[in-house]
């Protein structure tokens, strides 16, 4: 439960914005032996040509057997932008919850949740037994569910998007990027610039907080 100090908040995505030029799917399938055909597949979602469902049950095949434990040891190699911990607690300092807005796995919602302090995460879940994932999708979630998390957010704060950022680089972000009031693409593709209130290219995810000062202000 969030505390009612919070005046905004600002939802960051994950792939490719938290972990620059890749995803962690990609990365976790590295160790899982399929990333060849994961990145073939997110490259198809990318372009449109595949759903996130798609993307979603190929990848989970590759995660039977494997153990929660597994999986958190490789998160600890998980490629990140500089700054993240710095962002983090900005947004605290001036009253914006800051919040995973992502179509990663849980898991990495939750390492990231862990590490770096966030509110809460979003994402697709896995099916879990004992322990172990058992190749399937538990919960299905796309573009339009990251949406739809980041409004239950700000209704359960009694916040409106006049209050709400969000921090993202690609089709994944269009539907939230439309919903909020102020939107930065961050090293983003081309459509995710032309949606965007505002544009960054910085390899420290700091780069976005003269951009989110605006929300700041806009909030006092």
């Amino acid at each position: 439960m969030f505390s009612s100090d919070h005046v905004g908040v600002v939802f960051f995505d994950v792939d490719g914005t938290l972990v620059p030029g890749t995803s962690s799917s990609a990365f976790l399938a590295g160790f899982l032996g399929h990333r060849s055909e994961l990145v073939k597949a997110e490259d198809a979602y990318a372009s449109g040509a595949l759903d996130n469902r798609q993307v979603c049950e190929l990848d989970a095949a590759g995660w039977d057997g494997v153990t929660e434990q597994q999986v958190s040891d490789w998160l600890d190699g998980l490629p990140l932008v500089s700054g993240i911990a710095e962002t983090v607690a900005w947004c605290r300092q001036n009253g914006l919850a800051p919040v995973l807005a992502t179509l990663a796995w849980a898991p990495v919602g939750r390492y990231l949740t862990d590490r770096f302090g966030f509110h809460a995460f979003s994402g697709p879940r896995l099916e879990n037994a004992g322990g172990r994932f058992t190749g399937r999708v538990a919960r299905h979630f796309d573009e339009y569910g990251k949406r739809d998390f980041a409004l239950a957010q700000l209704r359960e704060l009694g916040l409106t998007p006049r209050a709400c950022g969000a921090v993202g680089d690609s089709r994944s972000d269009l539907p939230l990027f439309a919903s909020v009031e102020l939107s930065v693409a961050f090293n983003a593709s081309a459509g995710a610039r032309a949606a965007a209130t505002a544009a960054v290219d910085d390899d420290d995810l700091r780069g976005v907080l003269p951009v989110l000062s605006r929300l700041v202000t806009a909030t006092r």
